[in-house]
C-alpha cells in the first residue's frame, strides 16, 4: 500500500502543474458541454497513462540489468526533478489559454495526443523521473507504484473537469501559480529522496 500511495502522490504532483495537458482540459471544462468535457478528460488520461507506461516499463526493462545505468538515472532524475521543482515554484501563468471551444471528437483526440506525446519535455521528464523511480524499487513492487501513477492520472483529469465546471470559473492566474508552487515543493522532496538513494549506492 505504501508503494501504491507513493506512486499516487508522485503521479498527482507530476500532473498538477499547469502545463499544456491541464490547460487543454481546463479550457474544455470552461467552454464545452459536460459530456464533451468528460470525454476529453478520459481521452487525455488514456494518452497520459500510455506515456507513463512507456516511460516506466520501457526504461525499466533496461535498467534492471545495469547498476551503472541505475546510478545514472537516480542522479540524473534527481537533478532533473530539482530543476523542474525550481521551475514550477518560479513559473508565471498566463491568463489566456485558447484552444477550440467546441472541438470535434477527432480534434479532441488529436489535440490530446499532441499535448501528451508531442511534448518533448514531458517525454524526457517522464522517462527520467519514472525510470529513476523504477530503479529505486524492488522488482516485486514496481506494479504497485505504476498502478498508483495510473490512478493519479484518472483521478486528476476528471477532478479538473469537476472543479472547473462547478466552482472555479473565475480562478485567477495567481491561484494557478500557487498550485505550481505546492507541486514544486512535493517534487523537490522526491528529488532529494532519489539523490539520497543514489548516494547510498555509491
Amino acid at each position: 500500500m505504501d508503494i501504491f500511495l507513493q506512486g499516487l502522490t508522485i503521479g498527482l504532483a507530476y500532473l498538477a502543474p499547469i502545463g499544456a495537458q491541464n490547460l487543454f482540459v481546463i479550457n474544455t471544462a470552461l467552454n464545452a458541454p459536460l459530456g464533451t468535457a468528460l470525454a476529453t478528460a478520459g481521452i487525455v488520461a488514456c494518452f497520459d497513462i500510455s506515456l507513463a507506461l512507456a516511460c516506466f516499463w520501457g526504461i525499466g526493462l533496461i535498467i534492471e540489468h545495469s547498476l551503472l545505468l541505475q546510478k545514472a538515472l537516480l542522479c540524473g532524475g534527481g537533478l532533473i526533478l530539482l530543476y523542474l521543482a525550481w521551475q514550477l515554484m518560479h513559473a508565471q501563468i498566463e491568463a489566456n489559454a485558447s484552444d477550440e471551444n467546441k472541438p470535434t471528437l477527432w480534434q479532441t483526440v488529436s489535440l490530446a495526443f499532441t499535448v501528451t506525446w508531442f511534448n518533448p519535455q514531458a517525454v524526457i521528464d517522464g522517462t527520467l523521473m519514472l525510470g529513476a523511480f523504477r530503479s529505486s524499487l524492488p522488482a516485486d513492487t514496481a506494479t504497485y507504484f505504476i498502478s498508483g501513477v495510473i490512478t493519479a492520472s484518472c483521478l486528476w483529469f476528471f477532478m479538473l473537469i469537476g472543479i472547473f465546471k462547478t466552482c472555479c470559473r473565475k480562478l485567477r492566474p495567481s491561484h494557478l501559480q500557487w498550485i505550481n508552487r505546492i507541486c514544486g515543493a512535493v517534487i523537490f522532496v522526491y528529488a532529494l529522496k532519489l539523490l539520497y538513494i543514489f548516494w547510498q549506492m555509491l
